[in-house]
This record gives C-alpha cells, sequence and structure tokens, in this order.
C-alpha cells in the first residue's frame, strides 16, 4: 500500500508542476489558451496533493 500511495504521489506531483510549467508558459500547448493562471493554481494544488501522498506514504517507525 505505501508503494501505491507513493507512486499516485510521485505522478501527481510531477502532473501538477507540469501545470504549473503550462500556466507559466515554459510549455505553450495550446497557444491560444487565455487563462494561464488557472494552470499555475490547479498544478499548484495537484502538486501539493502529491507531495502529501509521498510524505504520508512512508512506512512507520512503530511495530
Amino acid at each position: 500500500m505505501h508503494a501505491l500511495l507513493r507512486a499516485i504521489g510521485v505522478l501527481a506531483l510531477v502532473a501538477g508542476l507540469g501545470f504549473m510549467g503550462q500556466g507559466f508558459r515554459f510549455f505553450a500547448y495550446p497557444a491560444e489558451s487565455f487563462s494561464h493562471n488557472q494552470w499555475v493554481y490547479y498544478g499548484g494544488g495537484v502538486a501539493v496533493v502529491g507531495l502529501l501522498l509521498i510524505m504520508f506514504s512512508r512506512p512507520s517507525d512503530e511495530p
């Protein structure tokens, strides 16, 4: 279960950073897109969720 959560977290983190890159116009995929701020906000949210999944997927030290 820990490995699955960590894999989903890494994918969400990478996707969120990609969305943020699109919002900051590093990747101009839809060239006629007018709402770049939304990509930054959505990407930031997805990246935070991915980071939280990675943090909470660590196994506990308790037996």
